[in-house]
């Protein structure tokens, strides 16, 4: 369905004063127009809004059949016939011609310009000759690199844009014949070219090729699609199976077809590449993309020549529209050829046009049919910008919207069609924005923001041409400015077409949605995304924009998504999720978009839209830094409390809702119904609501009445009871600083339990427990400990592990370093986390035998040693990764020994270790080595420990009588392990016999009971 409306897209206008009538005619770049006439072609100057006038003026060598422009380059090429002959012709340096009369240089396509004549360049136009072994019959320009493509009966011709460099400040524009495309079974009557796509239209056939280059260089490589040979024949035959019907008055018509992608292979049209050129870029490979065939209408029982396609053309959407650079070039010293930086494509866009239907194809990632435009009557000619697609008829000149930016912008940013950035769609049915009466337009070109018109009445017609031949309506008459030629020859006029600015176009189409807002249809979103899509485009076109239109047109996109976001979220529409995103973009702020909330309307239906819904739902869940006033919060929860109740405590969680009235907020939850959902969240909200009234009583009374098993879950399903986020920071709530006053087991494992259900992160939760428990910077409070000790019971991943013994490990070693006490009473002891986890281990008995010596420790001192000793006995520490924390705990103190020696003990340093006790501890001696001292380690025994009591007790001193012992225990043990030869040989030669001589004993009687 195409809608139609009445708006104004077209200003002033204005007539060219051409002395003869137009042939062919086609935009200069930004500022000219070239019209030929006869053996002329006149270039007249067109800046914005002033009158049209003559340039210069070139001759032709004959009569111009075909004119094309390409601003790469700044080129004028032109297919002219003479004598039945034609010629192809490409005038260069054109700036430079100041008059008719002056000189012009003629050179042939790659020669080499002399010495003798480069400085007569640089003031000289040029006309570049370039001979082709067939008739040219259309010519297209890459609107990128400034290639030529010239369309010929049986093959195509692309000559490359070159620069012949005569010195650092100048060079020569010339071409190069680079390739030939052969094309069998389609004669091209219309072409166009860009970067590499080539668009073929015959009668009645579109073809569309993309030249692939092979990035090995080589010898040239000719493409043959499958069954060429076979194919042809098949086509010949049909062709003479035709020519026989015909002649017994039969008329054969091949049925429309639509082929995309690989399957256009089929189609029947064959390419082959034949490279010519010198440059290493090369194409050797086609691939098809599109083809098209229609049936010519002969309902009429007569085949019209009018039943033809027309206008194909290749729109290109660019990545970025960077700044040009500036290239020298043959001209005038003071002027400077502005060649475009390559430019990234984004999007393609192919259109071609029968008489009464348009077709508007979307190219480069894929091949789709986007729009079909239906003319409400027959087409002449039509041509496609980023905006509209402009389409002449007999009489009128149509203006249609189009969908380009749309897909382009889908193809630019990833985000589109999410929750954070929409669009619409490239589905929306297509619109007529104006239908303007012209009498006997002929042919139509456009050119930055100006469409050019030639107009020609038919004989009959003349006598009216008088009344309002060069008027353009307008919905304000003085507003459009009439511009009236010097001399207008009768029968015929060349007009100049403004189109108004897109952020003037936008606000008409803003004002005439509004007579759709009260009936709210779906004819108010349409004209609305239709704006929405014009400041899109024209913004998507940056690099012709001033900066402060630039500016204008954002504030303009800004509006329009405000007006898409209104839209959505007040009709009632399977799309009102697209409020969410509309909004976003358009920078309102929540409070702005509530205030343009008709409360009276909503309020009295007792209904309120999805799309509101949606939007303030998740706006609330997305911890905003915005704080809504008592007033609009109110408003708030009452729209919740009637469209959406389930959703109730989770909106008056959410920190924008802060200044809500407590009262209030309790009187809705109270009226709440929780059979259907789930009564801890809404038991919990109540809680907060109560301490934020000062109420404890009934705070209690709430919290009283589910087990702590189920108020964890209910902080689980609403973290933001606990936890809230401001500009990126954490902060706790009310509720939580309570609870660590009163319940801080409770509070620790609703975290736990926030941090398995992916709700909270790592550094999250640390941060929360620093800013709950007012410690900054290195500084860790004890219930940060307690949640780090409570991660470690709920066994989480591996990968955590190791981070989470450094944290702990780190923490008690600076405690006992600096003995300094925790700032609360920990949650658990020792042994509850020996009894509860499996990465504390059992303690040794030979470290609690070391630890008994210390009697000065007190109880906070004692269980910080306790968990690392814990931890460095249980199987899943990492001990190598604690030396180089241990430095501040001194082998001095008890606790330092402990650590130091039950560390090089689990790197399996034993002798250092048994030196060490032995020093500091004798009595942990035998404890130390009955535990350690097994199997591969148990030689120790006599080849260690053995030795080295013996010489201690020779030494004597004050610790003589714990040696003793520990040699007693320690003899008994190698009397038990040795034969009696290898005993004899372990002892001391210098001890005394009678000492030694029970453990002889026992070591003799044992091989004999044995």
């Amino acid at each position: 369905m195409v809608h139609l409306y009445n708006l104004h897209p077209f200003g002033s206008q204005q007539v060219v004063p051409c002395k003869l009538e137009p042939e062919q005619f086609c935009g200069g770049g930004p500022d000219a127009l070239f019209v030929a006439a006869g053996c002329k072609v006149e270039a007249f100057a067109v800046a914005g809004q002033e009158l049209c006038q003559p340039r210069c003026a070139f001759s032709t060598l004959g009569r111009v059949l075909h004119l094309a422009y390409s601003a790469a380059g700044d080129y004028l090429v032109a297919i002219e016939e003479k004598n039945k002959a034609t010629f192809l012709r490409a005038y260069v340096n054109w700036r430079s011609k100041r008059t008719e009369n002056a000189r012009v240089c003629i050179r042939m396509v790659g020669h080499n310009v002399e010495p003798p004549f480069r400085e007569t360049l640089r003031d000289q136009m040029s006309i570049v000759e370039m001979p082709l072994s067939e008739a040219p019959l259309c010519v297209s320009c890459c609107p990128v690199r400034g290639d030529l493509l010239v369309g010929c009966t049986n093959k195509l011709v692309l000559f490359s844009l070159k620069y012949q460099v005569i010195d650092e400040e100048f060079s020569v524009l010339d071409f190069e014949r680079s390739l030939i495309i052969h094309i069998h079974n389609i004669t091209p009557v219309g072409i166009s070219f860009c970067v590499g796509y080539v668009a073929i239209m015959s009668d009645l056939e579109v073809l569309l090729l993309k030249l692939e280059s092979n990035p090995k260089n080589g010898e040239s490589v000719h493409y043959h699609p499958h069954n060429t040979n076979s194919s042809v024949k098949q086509a010949e035959g049909i062709s003479n199976e035709t020519l026989q019907l015909e002649s017994d008055d039969f008329v054969i018509c091949q049925k429309p077809m639509e082929l995309l992608g690989e399957k256009s292979e089929q189609s029947g049209v064959f390419v082959t590449l034949e490279s010519t050129g010198l440059d290493d870029e090369k194409y050797f490979h086609v691939q098809y993309l599109l083809y098209r065939r229609f049936a010519p209408d002969i309902s009429s029982y007569a085949l019209s020549d009018d039943i033809k396609l027309h206008s194909l053309q290749l729109l290109p959407i660019y990545q970025t529209a960077p700044e040009p650079r500036r290239v020298a070039h043959s001209s005038h010293s003071s002027e400077r050829i502005n060649l475009p930086q390559e430019k990234e494509l984004l999007s393609l866009f192919c259109f071609f046009s029968l008489p009464h239907v348009g077709y508007l194809y979307l190219v480069v990632k894929s091949v789709e049919l986007m729009s079909v435009y239906q003319y409400p009557e027959k087409s002449q000619q039509a041509v496609l910008t980023p905006q509209f697609l402009h389409v002449i008829t007999s009489n009128n000149l149509q203006c249609f919207t189009v969908r380009c930016s749309a897909a382009a912008a889908r193809e630019e940013d990833p985000y589109v069609d999410s929750t954070l950035k929409a669009c619409p769609p490239v589905s929306m049915d297509v619109c007529v924005l104006r239908i303007q009466l012209f009498i006997g337009l002929k042919t139509i070109c456009h050119f930055k923001n100006h469409i050019v018109l030639l107009t020609k009445a038919d004989p009959e017609a003349i006598p009216e041409r008088r009344e309002s031949p060069k008027r353009l309506l307008s919905r304000k008459g003085p507003s459009v400015k009439l511009k009236t030629p010097p001399v207008a020859e009768a029968g015929w006029n060349l007009y100049i077409v403004n189109t108004v600015s897109p952020v003037q176009l936008y606000r008409e189409m803003v004002d005439y949605s509004n007579t759709y807002k009260t009936t709210k249809t779906q004819s108010c979103i349409h004209l609305l995304s239709e704006a929405h899509l014009l400041v899109r485009a024209a913004l998507m076109d940056a690099g012709q924009l001033e900066p402060g239109e630039k500016v204008e047109l954002l504030e303009a996109f800004k509006e329009s998504c405000g007006h898409l976001g209104d839209c959505y979220s007040r009709l009632d529409t399977q799309h009102s999720h697209l409020a969410l995103p509309y909004y976003k973009m358009s920078g309102l702020s929540m409070a702005d978009v509530l205030s343009r909330v008709d409360w009276a309307e909503e309020a009295g239906s007792q209904k309120y839209e999805r799309g509101l819904i949606f939007y303030i739902s998740h706006s609330l869940y997305e911890n905003l830094d915005e704080e809504l006033s008592e007033e609009l919060a109110v408003k708030v929860v009452q729209m919740f409390h009637v469209a959406e109740p389930k959703q109730l405590p989770h909106i008056l969680c959410s920190p924008s809702m802060k200044n809500i009235n407590p009262l209030t907020a309790m009187n809705y939850l109270r009226k709440l119904d929780t059979s259907g959902f789930s009564s801890i969240l809404v038991t919990l909200t109540k809680a907060a609501m109560a301490l934020k009234m000062g109420d404890l009583d009934m705070y209690r009374n709430e919290m009283k009445s589910h087990s702590e098993m189920k108020l964890v879950c209910g902080f689980i399903l609403e973290p933001r009871l606990l936890i809230q986020q401001k500009k990126g920071q954490v902060f706790p709530t009310e509720l939580a600083v309570h609870l660590k006053e009163t319940q801080p087991g409770l509070l620790v494992a609703s975290i736990l339990g926030l941090q398995k259900n992916n709700k909270i992160g790592i550094e999250e939760a640390d941060s929360f427990f620093k800013v709950l428990c007012g410690k900054d910077g290195d500084t860790i409070p004890q219930l940060l400990v307690d949640f780090w000790e409570a991660q470690l019971v709920a066994c989480l991943p591996d990968v955590l592990l190791q981070e989470l013994f450094f944290k702990l490990t780190s923490q008690y070693i600076w405690r006992l370093s600096k003995r300094q006490p925790p700032d609360t009473v920990p949650l658990r002891t020792s042994k509850d986390l020996i009894n509860a986890c499996s990465h504390y281990g059992l303690i040794y008995p030979w470290v609690n035998v070391l630890i008994s010596s210390d009697s000065v420790a007190d109880s906070h001192y004692t269980e910080d040693l306790s968990k690392l000793q814990s931890l460095m006995c249980g199987p899943s520490f990492d001990i190598a990764s604690i030396v180089p924390f241990l430095e501040p705990l001194s082998e001095d103190t008890v606790a330092g020994l402990s650590v130091q020696v039950l560390c090089r003990t689990r790197l399996k340093e034993y002798e250092q270790c048994i030196d060490t006790l032995l020093e500091r501890c004798p009595e942990a001696i035998i404890p130390y080595a009955n535990h350690e001292l097994k199997e591969e380690n148990r030689t120790l025994w006599w080849k260690k420990l053995l030795p080295e009591l013996c010489q201690r007790i020779k030494c004597g001193g004050e610790k003589y009588q714990l040696y003793l012992s520990s040699l007693k225990e320690t003899l008994s043990v190698v009397a038990v392990e040795l034969e009696l030869r290898d005993f004899l040989n372990v002892l001391p030669e210098d001890g005394a016999a009678a000492f030694f001589l029970p453990y002889l004993l026992y070591c003799s009687r044992k091989k004999s009971v044995t």
